[in-house]
């Protein structure tokens, strides 16, 4: 399948998600006080700084979380319908529709920004690229917080809550996350993993890592 067919496919399948990903997971942070711990480091990081962009914002909870911490925080998506989502639930934050793979930013735009789960609808031979194009628009010193599922496997999906939907999600090795930052100019501060949450998410191992550009 070529980029632009997966891209296409990637956000017709959020299209149809987005009310029902809403009902489900905006307030998942409720539920996870690990994320919020590191969220709450990150916001006393990059509060002030200027802008905070969330990319792959879903229906906007990680923004917004931020945001209701003093940060300039703002959500990319590449569904429309999950930018609309968003809007609704958070009509203080910006979101727009935009996709990682090639930013409509001018170098050094952003203070910093976080991809909480969006990197894992890359394929591997993607994600570099992806990298090396939100290092671009990091000012000097910006800061990227990246989380993922750990793993080595793709898992695809043609339905998800009762939606058709075309679906991968890609598992990463913190080993190779860690690789691919450093290419792309990215230097890791820091990388802490946790087990899921019973109850609460997929059950699988997680992994954040804190990257600073230079």
């Amino acid at each position: 399948m070529s980029d632009l067919r997966q891209r296409d496919a990637l956000a017709a399948s959020y299209d149809a998600l987005a009310a029902e990903y809403g009902r489900r997971l905006a307030g998942e942070l409720a539920h996870k006080p690990f994320d919020r711990a590191l969220l709450d480091r990150f916001a006393d990081r990059v509060r002030g700084l200027g802008p905070v962009v969330d990319v792959g914002c879903g229906p906007g909870q990680v923004a917004a979380y931020l945001h209701e911490r003093g940060v300039d925080a703002r959500g990319l998506d590449l569904s429309p319908a999950m930018v609309r989502e968003a809007r609704g639930r958070y009509p203080d934050v910006s979101f727009s529709v935009g996709d990682m793979t090639s930013l409509d930013e001018a170098d050094g735009a952003w203070a910093a920004a976080v991809a909480f789960y969006s990197l894992i609808h890359l394929p591997r031979d993607e994600v570099g690229g992806a990298l090396r194009e939100l290092r671009r628009v990091l000012r000097a010193g910006g800061l990227l917080l990246v989380a993922f599922h750990v793993g080595d496997e793709v898992r695809h999906f043609d339905e998800l809550w009762g939606v058709p939907v075309d679906l991968d999600f890609v598992l990463f090795t913190p080993g190779e996350m860690r690789g691919w930052l450093d290419e792309a100019g990215l230097t890791v501060e820091w990388l802490e993993e946790r087990d899921p949450y019973p109850g609460v998410e997929a059950q699988t191992r997680r992994c954040y890592l804190l990257a600073r550009a230079p």
